[in-house]
């Protein structure tokens, strides 16, 4: 008979390391690893006009000293406040809030909804970090958030002449270029609400559809944009909530025949920070073969500087960041006879 030895009950003081190791960080409090927006959170529902708590974790960034929340519209381009008073030609976004650290929560605090937003919101958050006698340093975060009124609409109108004529006598110049085949815009549409605001509808993301009574003339396509394909009259029907508005269009161009340009933005792609990266649309084309007109924005991300944004490559210096960041661009290429392309976009992940 084979005798088992007898079992031995070990001292907690002898438990294993990893074992005492998780013991241990159960006990401490979880933090993300990089400053991150914990209120509101992605994919909230908020109410335009409302006010509503925002708090950050800051995570393993530390030497901040305030953050700065902004509102962005889902594709607007981003604009951050200029610090340098001497800047000129820029248009800056207000600050919807500063957090500090003594405030309670720190950093964070109620926060205003733009009384005005409708559809999806990004919510900037940029925190600038002291670095003593180095320069200063910022992170960022970003969420996007569904921002709906409370109010009913009532009327759906348009920021433009009634009825509007584009191209007459091949000159004139709505928004933007002069009016030829294939040039691509977006109509001013507004809302007025039974709050008294009255509110941007000009995007799907909004809730509005378009519809043309003659596709020959104008073509809706991608995004609520509409296309100018034909001479002739049409009209541009608009719905939203139950509620609908028309406008007649007169279209009178150059009938000479263009198709519209190709945008090409390039690949999404990953770079280190501190390193110079590049966006090329030289894949960008024209089915005519002519030559484009370049122009780049940011759309996502803290502000950069970018470089050379009305040329085929744009570029930029990828900033210091504790955790990878998504930054985005879009790139639109017009042909010499000014019609347009459907916006392209690229996104720059920038790791540490």
């Amino acid at each position: 008979m084979i005798r088992q030895p007898p079992s031995v009950t070990r001292p907690a003081c002898l438990l294993s390391t990893s074992t005492f190791i998780l013991a241990f960080c159960l006990c401490l409090p979880l933090h993300t690893l990089a400053f991150k927006i914990t209120e509101p959170t992605a994919g909230a529902t908020l109410t335009s006009g409302s006010t509503v708590p925002a708090g950050v974790d800051l995570g393993k960034d530390i030497g901040i000293v305030k953050v700065r929340y902004y509102w962005y519209g889902e594709q607007d381009e981003t604009l951050v406040e200029q610090d340098d008073s001497t800047a000129t030609g820029s248009i800056v976004a207000p600050v919807a809030m500063i957090g500090l650290a003594e405030q309670n929560p720190s950093f964070g605090g109620p926060l205003k909804v733009p009384q005005n937003s409708i559809g999806p919101m990004r919510l900037l958050a940029v925190a600038e970090i002291s670095r003593g006698r180095l320069s200063a340093r910022s992170v960022f975060d970003e969420v996007i958030v569904n921002v709906a009124p409370s109010a009913d609409l009532t009327i759906i109108d348009f920021e433009t002449d009634k009825p509007l004529q584009l191209g007459r006598a091949g000159q004139s110049s709505a928004f933007g270029h002069v009016d030829s085949l294939g040039k691509v815009f977006e109509l001013p549409v507004v809302g007025d609400f039974t709050d008294g605001v009255t509110r941007r509808i000009s995007t799907p993301a909004s809730g509005t559809r378009y519809t043309s009574s003659n596709d020959k003339v104008i073509k809706v396509v991608a995004d609520g944009l509409l296309q100018i394909v034909g001479n002739g009259k049409t009209t541009i029907t608009v719905r939203n909530r139950d509620k609908q508005g028309s406008l007649d269009i007169d279209v009178n161009v150059n009938d000479e025949p263009n198709e519209p340009p190709i945008a090409d933005a390039g690949l999404n792609k990953s770079v280190k920070a501190g390193s110079r990266v590049k966006l090329s649309g030289l894949n960008s084309r024209d089915p005519e073969g002519e030559a484009l007109y370049y122009s780049w924005s940011q759309v996502r991300g803290s502000k950069i500087s970018l470089l050379d944004a009305n040329s085929s490559d744009a570029s930029f210096l990828a900033p210091a960041v504790s955790e990878p960041r998504i930054y985005r661009f879009k790139l639109r290429v017009t042909d010499k006879k000014g019609a347009d392309s459907l916006p392209a976009f690229a996104d720059v992940k920038v790791e540490p």
